[in-house]
């Protein structure tokens, strides 16, 4: 039994796994949508972050994601309806907050929003596809669990996945060889562009810079552990902002 407290975070949830039918994830067997509660299927508590290792976290995401990547029902949000929010955020923050990104780099943010957010497939997302939300399983190796449930470009998820795995591989050494192992492993597994999943990863990074200088991380909100994770997801923006070649400092 899963009961959380009413967001639009989770108002599509069960919209998103009737959808899914346990195709990729936990199998939904009743809603109470007037509670937000739902009775499902039951999986383990060992998450592939906790239990994967090596390339196993970027090919099960991916393989997952695949999976997932079916028509979505005509009544869900759709992300590019966001894209003007996204716009207005980036250029305020860029303007207003004290940060080290350089124009190159937002810029390159800017682009992604007017050339791939504004006009996005009506393809079933899960929205918040990192390794805490695959979740062991009996009935199959790994369900998806905790989908936000939008419209979207599949392409999308791979931003979530990266800032996530961020934080384990830049303790394990170069963190931009392990970036883009992990996005070539996770677009290969997941059938998608390389291209168009660094595209949106790079935006993703960009953003969660930006939001971490104004409200912090869940893993922090303060103090040296929050500067930390600043540090990184600049880090990871300039990686993904041209993986292959160096970076303009303007």
């Amino acid at each position: 039994m899963k009961v959380s407290f009413p967001h639009p975070g989770n108002r599509y949830e069960p919209d998103a796994l009737a959808e899914w039918g346990g195709r990729g994830a936990v199998l939904l067997h009743e809603r109470d949508d007037q509670q937000f509660a739902m009775l499902l299927e039951r999986a383990r508590t060992l998450t592939l972050a906790q239990a994967g290792a090596g390339d196993e976290v970027a090919t099960v995401a991916g393989q997952i994601s695949r999976r997932l990547a079916t028509p979505a029902p005509p009544h869900l949000p759709r992300l590019q309806e966001q894209a003007d929010t996204w716009e207005k955020q980036l250029r305020q923050d860029a303007a207003q907050l004290p940060h080290v990104l350089s124009t190159y780099i937002v810029s390159a943010a800017l682009a992604t929003v007017h050339e791939l957010a504004r006009d996005q497939p009506g393809t079933l997302v899960h929205g918040d596809l990192n390794a805490r939300n695959i979740l062991k399983a009996d009935r199959e190796p790994w369900l998806a669990a905790d989908p936000k449930g939008w419209a979207g470009d599949p392409a999308s998820d791979c931003g979530t996945l990266l800032k996530s795995r961020s934080v384990v591989l830049v303790e394990d050494g170069e963190l931009r060889t392990a970036i883009r192992r992990t996005l070539d492993i996770f677009t290969e597994a997941a059938g998608l562009d390389r291209e168009r999943a660094r595209r949106w990863a790079q935006l993703s990074a960009v953003q969660a810079a930006f939001s971490g200088r104004r409200r912090g991380f869940r893993r922090a909100r303060q103090g040296a552990e929050l500067d930390r994770l600043v540090a990184l997801a600049d880090e990871l923006a300039v990686i993904l902002t041209a993986p292959d070649r160096a970076v303009p400092d303007k």
